[in-house]
């Protein structure tokens, strides 16, 4: 028997949950999302998680229906050396990366191609708004299957500080970047975001709709952000704002990822018009009672749940107790933890820890 049929009736569909939740309005129980690595996945398949069924809905969980586009200068992605422990491959946005094939983890980056405003000119040449850059196939095939279910469906845009830095120029290229040339860094972003426009307004003249945009932009660490208050206001904001205003002119709901500790500029991401931020990463300094508390009839919150804790069963029975509760209040609350579900929780532990959700999760 599924959890979704042990636990409740389901009176909303997943779409009216999740508009609901984003309006802080009355649901019959909170959404619950996350993400479990490979790795656990595997094991909890070689435990007793049936392989012909998804596991968010073998344990009761929501999902989102993401969609995206290519915005990337498509280099060539290519295998520059493999072995029985790791590929060193090329990515299309020139990056070159160490990823390892037995290891649950991030990447290692070895090299970027864009490190300087004269190689970015070179790519930024190349990321220009073709149609054969979105996936018309699947569009086609299996939107009106998602559309049909009342899923939650939301576009994955692709821009900002942290995919730049992270995935197509260096850490330090852009920090650096941010203090001595500004406008290449601004004009690394807006490009990112101008392309991610026009293909998505592409799909919307067909007369697809979505429900919402997304994006990832980690804009801290443990107990600091990677750039001052006033550096966010000057450089990035204007593009998360310019997200922001395409997505609401269209009737649609923003969500913001950012890991780390980026609680300074909570305030600035409600005044723009972010709907939603997620992970409220507790291991680096952002406290989900706090930030209900003080911005909770203004933001809906998604995490808060502490992932050091995940592997100890009785730990995080004990968190999800103290923090769920409080979370929900008035509603405006997605569960999820701060990172994802790592491979040391076993699949006895998660249902434990997913019969909790269920319970304190009603309304």
């Amino acid at each position: 028997m599924l959890y979704s049929e042990r636990f409740f009736t389901v009176e909303l569909t997943s779409r009216e949950r999740f508009i609901r939740t984003l309006k802080h309005e009355d649901i019959d129980r909170i959404i619950m999302m996350d993400s479990p690595w490979g790795g656990t996945l595997a094991r909890w398949h070689r435990e007793g998680l049936p392989e012909n069924i998804p596991w968010d809905r073998y344990f009761g969980f929501d999902r989102r229906i993401d969609f995206g586009v290519d915005n990337s200068p498509r280099f060539e992605s290519k295998v520059l050396e493999e072995t029985d422990r790791y590929i060193i491959h090329t990515t299309s946005w020139g990056a070159t990366l160490k990823s390892f094939k037995e290891l649950d983890s991030t990447p290692e980056f070895l090299d970027f191609f864009i490190s300087d405003p004269e190689h970015w000119e070179i790519a930024k040449a190349r990321m220009t708004p073709t149609d054969d850059r979105i996936n018309w196939k699947w569009l086609e095939n299996e939107y009106p299957k998602y559309r049909e279910a009342q899923e939650f469906m939301s576009l994955g845009f692709w821009f900002g500080f942290d995919v730049t830095h992270s995935w197509a120029v260096g850490t330090e290229n852009v920090l650096v970047g941010m203090y001595e040339d500004p406008d290449w860094i601004r004009d690394m972003f807006g490009h990112y975001l101008d392309l991610q426009i026009e293909l998505f307004d592409k799909v919307l003249d067909r007369g697809y709709k979505f429900d919402a945009i997304h994006w990832p932009d980690d804009m801290g660490y443990k107990n600091s952000t990677f750039f001052s208050l006033d550096m966010y206001r000057d450089i990035v904001k204007p593009f998360h704002k310019k997200a922001c205003d395409w997505a609401h002119d269209r009737g649609m709901f923003v969500e913001l990822h950012s890991c780390g500790y980026v609680e300074p500029f909570i305030p600035d991401m409600i005044e723009i018009g972010i709907d939603c931020l997620n992970p409220i990463e507790v291991k680096a300094g952002m406290d989900p009672i706090r930030i209900k508390k003080n911005y909770g009839d203004k933001l809906a919150m998604r995490g808060g749940i502490n992932a050091v804790l995940w592997s100890d069963k009785d730990a995080i029975i004990e968190e999800l107790e103290r923090v769920i509760p409080v979370l929900k209040e008035n509603s405006g609350y997605i569960f999820s933890s701060d990172h994802s579900i790592p491979n040391s929780v076993s699949f006895e532990n998660f249902k434990a820890i997913s019969d909790c959700i269920h319970k304190l999760g009603k309304y």
